[in-house]
C-alpha cells in the first residue's frame, strides 16, 4: 500500500514537473541577453543572469496591465452576481417558461464569437461604447452570463429545497429569501464563477482586440502581441512580457485552486 502511494507521488510530482516546463522555459528565456535567446540554446542557463528583459516588457506592458485590471474586476463580479441570481430563480422557483428560459441562456455559450464581431462593434458604436474599457466589460458581462448561469443553477440545486420552502413560511420574498437564505451560502459558487471568469476575461485577445482600437484603451493581452516587433524580434523581452501577462491568472490557481475544486465539488451532486 505503501509503495503504491509513493509511486502515485512520483507519477504527480513527474506530471507537475512537465506541466510546468513552459513556464521555466519562460522565465529562462527572460532571464538572457538578446544574442541567447534563441532556439539552439533555449535549455540552458544564460551566462550573465539579467532581469533587463523584464523590467524592459514591464515598462511597455504596464499601462496595459492596468487597464486589464480595470476590466476584469467589474467584469468578474457584475457577470457573478447576475448568474447567481439567475441559478438561483432557475433551481428554486417554476414558472412558465422556465424550462425554454435556461437553455436559451444556456445557448450563448455556443455561439461562435467570430459570427457576431460586425454586429457588436456596430451596436457599441451606437451606444457610444466602442473602442473602451466600458464597452469591453458590458461585451464579457454579457458573455459571461450563460456560463455563470449554469455553474450557479447546479450548485444551488444541491441546496436542500426546504431551506427556501422554511423562509417561504416565515414570510420572506423571493429576493429575501435570495439575501438572507442563499447568498450566505453561495461563497464555494462564487469561488468557481470568479476564478473561472477571472481567467477567461484576462486571457481573452479576440474580444479585446476587436472592441478596443486604442493602445491606451486595450489590455495587456493586445499589448503583448504588440510586442513582438515588425521585423526583429527579442525574444527574451517577449517571453519575459508573456510571463508578467499570465503571473496574475497563475497566481489566482495557485493561492485559490483549492477553493475553485472545492466549489465545482459542492455543485456536483446535483445536476
Amino acid at each position: 500500500m505503501k509503495a503504491g502511494r509513493v509511486l502515485i507521488y512520483l507519477a504527480l510530482i513527474g506530471l507537475t514537473v512537465f506541466y510546468l516546463l513552459p513556464v521555466y522555459v519562460l522565465f529562462l528565456t527572460g532571464l538572457k541577453s538578446f544574442a541567447e535567446a534563441d532556439l539552439t540554446r533555449m535549455w540552458n542557463w544564460p551566462t550573465q543572469p539579467s532581469l533587463a528583459a523584464f523590467a524592459k516588457a514591464w515598462e511597455k506592458l504596464s499601462p496595459n496591465f492596468m487597464n486589464s485590471v480595470y476590466l476584469v474586476i467589474p467584469a468578474t463580479l457584475i457577470s457573478s452576481l447576475i448568474g447567481s441570481v439567475n441559478g438561483y430563480i432557475l433551481s428554486k422557483w417554476r414558472f412558465r417558461g422556465s424550462e425554454i428560459l435556461f437553455p436559451a441562456i444556456l445557448f450563448g455559450m455556443f455561439i461562435p464569437y467570430q459570427s457576431i464581431l460586425i454586429p457588436l462593434v456596430r451596436f457599441l458604436q451606437s451606444i457610444g461604447l466602442y473602442g473602451s474599457i466600458p464597452g469591453l466589460i458590458l461585451v464579457h458581462v454579457v458573455y459571461g452570463i450563460p456560463i455563470t448561469s449554469l455553474i450557479f443553477r447546479n450548485y444551488y440545486a444541491s441546496i436542500p429545497g426546504e431551506l427556501v420552502e422554511a423562509a417561504k413560511i416565515d414570510g420572506a420574498s423571493l429576493f429575501g429569501i435570495y439575501r438572507w437564505v442563499m447568498l450566505p451560502l453561495s461563497q464555494p459558487g462564487f469561488a468557481v464563477v470568479a476564478i473561472w471568469q477571472f481567467t477567461q476575461i484576462w486571457n481573452d485577445f479576440l474580444f479585446a482586440v476587436t472592441v478596443t482600437n486604442k493602445p491606451a484603451q486595450q489590455p495587456i493581452t493586445v499589448a503583448l502581441q504588440n510586442l513582438a516587433g515588425s521585423q526583429i524580434v527579442e525574444w527574451n523581452v517577449q517571453m519575459a512580457g508573456a510571463l508578467l501577462a499570465a503571473l496574475p491568472t497563475l497566481l489566482v490557481y495557485v493561492f485559490l485552486g483549492r477553493f475553485f475544486l472545492r466549489g465545482l465539488l459542492a455543485g456536483a451532486l446535483k445536476g
